[in-house]
C-alpha cells in the first residue's frame, strides 16, 4: 500500500446488517477517493451477493473489504479512531464534526479509522470506548435520521477536501471573445438604436452609451455567444417577410 493510501482513513462498518447498505457505503466511499473498507461481524456474512448491485461499480472497495471478528481487531493498526455516534452516557471523549475530524486526520501521523455502527442501533458503548473522539454530524434536532451510506458520504466528502480530486464542469468553458468582436456587437446594437431615438436627449447620449457598454461587457461573452447575439440583432434588423 502506498504512502498516499495510508493517509486515507479506513471506513469500518461495525456489525452491518444488510448487504445493500454495505454496497451503498462502498459507492459513497469511492465517490470521494476512499477505498479501504473493514467489516466487523457482518450479520449476513461476507461476501454478500446483495452488495455488488448496490455498489454501482465500486467493486474495488468490495473486493478489498476485510472481515474482523471484533472492532478492536479492525482498528488495531490505527492510531486515530473516530466513532460516529451521538454522545454516549458515561463516555467522556472529545466531540468533533466531520470537517474537524478530516482536518485532524489529514495532518496526523499514523493511520486513521472511522467507525460506523449497525443501521438500527448504532455503535455500542464498548465500540465507542475504542475511539479517541466522537464524530457527530450537526443535524436537525427534530429529525436526526441518517442512513449508513449518508453518514459515510458526509465523512468521505469532508475528507475529499484535503485531496486533489477533480471537479468536473458541465462543459468546456470558452475564453472571452476578443475586444474587436465585442466592439462589433456594441456598434451593431447602437446602430440599430440610433434611428429609433434611443440616445435622446443629446445631453444624456454619452451616459446612455456608457451604461449600455457596461451592460454588454459585464458578462464576458465568448465568441460563440457574441456571434449568436449578432445573429439575433441582424434578424431583428431585417424587414419582416410578407
Amino acid at each position: 500500500m502506498s504512502e498516499a493510501d495510508t493517509r486515507k482513513p479506513v471506513i469500518v462498518l461495525v456489525r452491518p446488517q444488510l448487504g445493500e447498505n454495505i454496497g451503498k457505503a462502498a459507492r459513497a466511499m469511492l465517490n470521494f477517493g476512499l477505498t479501504e473498507m473493514r467489516l466487523v461481524e457482518p450479520r449476513d456474512g461476507w461476501p454478500n451477493p446483495s452488495a455488488g448491485p448496490a455498489a454501482s461499480g465500486a467493486d474495488v472497495v468490495l473486493e478489498g473489504a476485510k472481515v474482523f471478528s471484533t472492532t478492536a481487531d479492525a482498528v488495531a493498526d490505527c492510531a486515530h479512531v473516530y466513532a460516529t455516534t451521538v454522545r454516549k452516557r458515561g463516555v467522556t471523549k472529545p466531540v468533533v464534526t466531520p470537517e474537524e475530524a478530516s482536518r485532524e486526520m489529514a495532518s496526523a501521523t499514523g493511520r486513521s479509522a472511522i467507525l460506523f455502527g449497525p443501521e438500527r442501533s448504532g455503535l455500542e458503548t464498548e465500540d465507542v470506548a475504542l475511539a479517541r473522539a466522537i464524530l457527530t454530524v450537526p443535524i436537525n434536532p427534530d429529525f436526526g435520521s441518517l442512513n449508513l451510506a449518508q453518514a459515510v458520504i458526509l465523512c468521505a466528502y469532508e475528507w475529499s477536501k484535503h485531496e486533489t480530486l477533480v471537479q468536473p464542469t458541465q462543459e468546456d468553458l470558452l475564453p472571452p471573445a476578443p475586444q474587436e468582436d465585442l466592439e462589433g456587437l456594441i456598434g451593431h446594437l447602437e446602430g440599430m438604436l440610433e434611428p429609433k431615438g434611443y440616445f435622446r436627449p443629446e445631453s444624456r447620449a454619452e451616459a446612455t452609451r456608457r451604461t449600455l457598454r457596461g451592460v454588454l461587457t459585464k458578462p464576458g461573452w465568448n465568441h460563440l455567444e457574441v456571434r449568436t447575439l449578432r445573429g439575433v440583432l441582424s434578424s431583428l434588423q431585417r424587414e419582416p417577410k410578407s
